[in-house]
């Protein structure tokens, strides 16, 4: 249906003649066909899925834009055993590999078993300087109103089917943009994200009803110039687009609500760190609060963002604390 080239009434014409020009004219009108195919679904061209531990650069398309994204196998990756994955998004300007340094999510992942993805924005220069489209940040990918909820909708697709992605053990995390990015993930994609834990990231998605509980693990500095512990216009941006963003209790109370948790936290406090567990929510959900008193726009117990990046402060670990706080909220 619909493979047929159009030159095929001619064919048949000379085919006639000789047995060779037949064979011939068959392969011609073969490739011809692949080729018209392969134009018209640029999405079919086969790529492979690699299982060998370690780090592969990918591709993918979605609407039409192909996207990158760095996959992390652990050494004891199993394509026979099910595994849980942990999205981790970048932030304003940075990439996936970058994403993957600041959190030192490879290294947890290598020692418990899990998968690792690093999805890439989008951006003028296609692998560096990269945004996401957050609903009011950031740069090239707000501007150019870009489906990033597609994209990772088709990315969790794409990894479920392609390898023994456990779908009631999906979680992800980011950072600034890209925490900002997890509450819109969290609003639109319920069903398939199990849980998020988003650092140093505002709620700012207006419109945010979500069909399924969705556990929530949240890290912010007091301090942070970049996007604000109380809310309001950044101090220090690099994004020229101007926002306001929520302060980090209208995305606890948000989801505290929405997860029918406990309004009555358990608080927990060690130096600089305090913790506030809001438990007892639907599907045994639950939203943790971590905030670092003097804490800035840094990954805690990670790796400073770029050279002109804050400092990260190392009373706390958020890729340890979170990974914790995963394993026990699987989708119910």
């Amino acid at each position: 249906g619909g493979l047929v080239s159009p030159e095929g009434s001619l064919h048949v014409s000379i085919v006639s003649t000789t047995s060779s020009l037949n064979m011939f004219l068959v392969i011609l009108t073969i490739l011809s066909c692949m080729i018209q195919t392969g134009l018209r679904h640029p999405s079919l061209k086969s790529e492979a899925f690699p299982t060998t531990p370690g780090d592969h650069k990918l591709t993918i398309v979605s609407n039409g834009r192909t996207r990158h994204y760095l996959l992390h196998l652990p050494p004891s990756f199993n394509s026979e055993q099910a595994t849980p994955l942990v999205i981790v998004l970048h932030g304003g300007g940075g990439n996936g590999e970058n994403a993957a340094k600041m959190s030192r999510m490879s290294k947890k992942a290598d020692e418990e078993g899990f998968v690792a993805v690093y999805p890439y924005g989008t951006g003028r220069f296609k692998q560096r300087l990269l945004t996401w489209n957050a609903g009011n940040c950031c740069g090239w990918a707000l501007d150019n109103k870009t489906d990033d909820v597609d994209f990772i909708r088709s990315l969790l697709d794409t990894l479920v089917t392609h390898y023994p992605i456990d779908p009631k053990r999906v979680y992800a995390t980011g950072i600034s943009n890209g925490g900002m990015m997890l509450y819109v993930l969290a609003c639109a994609l319920s069903d398939k994200i199990a849980a998020i834990a988003p650092v140093a990231g505002a709620m700012n998605h207006p419109e945010c009803k979500p069909a399924h509980p969705v556990s929530v693990i949240i890290f912010h500095g007091t301090e942070d110039e970049h996007v604000l512990y109380g809310g309001g216009a950044p101090l220090k941006r690099a994004d020229p687009n101007p926002r306001i963003d929520n302060p980090v209790s209208f995305a606890v109370s948000f989801w505290i609500r929405q997860n029918k948790c406990s309004t009555r936290p358990i608080r927990e406090e060690h130096g600089n760190v305090i913790r506030e567990t809001y438990s007892g929510g639907d599907g045994r959900s639950a939203v943790v609060l971590y905030t670092i008193r003097a804490g800035k726009h840094a990954w805690p117990g990670g790796e400073r963002g770029s050279i002109f990046g804050d400092e990260p402060t190392e009373e706390l670990s958020a890729t340890d604390a979170m990974w914790e706080f995963f394993k026990t909220h699987p989708k119910r």
